[in-house]
């Protein structure tokens, strides 16, 4: 038997780290553990008043069960407000946010509209929709017009980032052969860049619908309207039956909409 005709050796494959110094690597571990035992150690939790809140906790569970719908009028008048809320707030914020999605292109929009357009979204995308609730709160009043005016900012926000970014990566190609035939810049959005981001488009409308539709909830707790104000009072009525109604019929709602937007979507790509 000659030496080439020996069997060789199993082969095996060991994926590289992702830091290759090992310095490095194990040092930002030890790094990390020291500011976790920190950030534990500095923080001021009173262990003594969350000791006495477990008992309150356990009331509050132990009264929700079994949840009562016995005020499913109220329930359904809440709910329907937040429906409103969030379908009038998705229409206004996914059509505003077309505009400024343009704007903030950078391969289709002049650096200075381009800086504008991206300044409107990241104001848009800087707060929680619960402090741009308050804050509308105070300048509009209690009631569905501020969960309105939030939820839209919250939408163009959100909805016009991703877009931005979908026309950031379309197909250049069909660009060019519009802009070679002589089309302005209307007749290039219209026919080469909107029909590539038209699916996407409307997987963004779906997914905003439904996260609209839970942060109409969160945002009524504030005054701005919908089921979230009726849950504020239940608790605050120590009406917890009827609050644990609430979230169930919450997290039904939000089972549903996730149920119809996945179908949409699959329909669409």
């Amino acid at each position: 038997m000659t030496p080439s005709d020996s069997p060789s050796p199993p082969r095996t494959w060991k994926k590289p780290p992702f830091i290759a110094n090992p310095v490095i690597r194990y040092g930002i571990f030890i790094v990390a553990a020291i500011y976790l035992v920190w950030a534990f150690g500095s923080l001021p939790f009173n262990w003594a008043r969350i000791s006495e809140g477990l008992p309150r906790a356990a009331r509050i569970f132990s009264g929700g069960f079994p949840p009562s719908l016995e005020r499913y009028e109220l329930l359904l008048t809440g709910f329907k407000e937040s429906f409103q809320i969030a379908i009038l707030a998705t229409l206004l914020g996914v059509f505003l946010s077309i505009p400024f999605a343009v704007m903030a292109a950078r391969n289709i929009a002049p650096m200075p509209i381009y800086v504008i357009g991206r300044a409107v979204i990241i104001i848009s995308r800087s707060f929680h929709p619960v402090i741009v609730a308050i804050l509308f709160v105070a300048a509009v009043g209690f009631g569905p017009l501020a969960g309105i005016l939030t939820l839209t900012l919250y939408s163009i926000g959100f909805v016009g980032k991703l877009l931005a970014e979908e026309i950031e990566e379309i197909d250049w190609g069909q660009v060019e052969a519009m802009r070679a035939a002589g089309a302005g810049y209307i007749a290039t959005l219209y026919y080469a860049v909107f029909p590539q981001i038209l699916p996407r488009q409307v997987g963004l409308s779906m997914y905003q619908l439904d996260s609209n539709l839970r942060a109409s909830a969160v945002v009524g707790i504030v005054g701005a309207g919908g089921i979230g104000g009726t849950l504020m009072n239940a608790f605050g009525r120590y009406d917890y039956d009827f609050a644990f109604a609430i979230l169930l019929v919450i997290i039904a709602v939000i089972l549903l909409s996730e149920g119809i937007s996945g179908w949409v979507r699959k329909k669409i790509w």
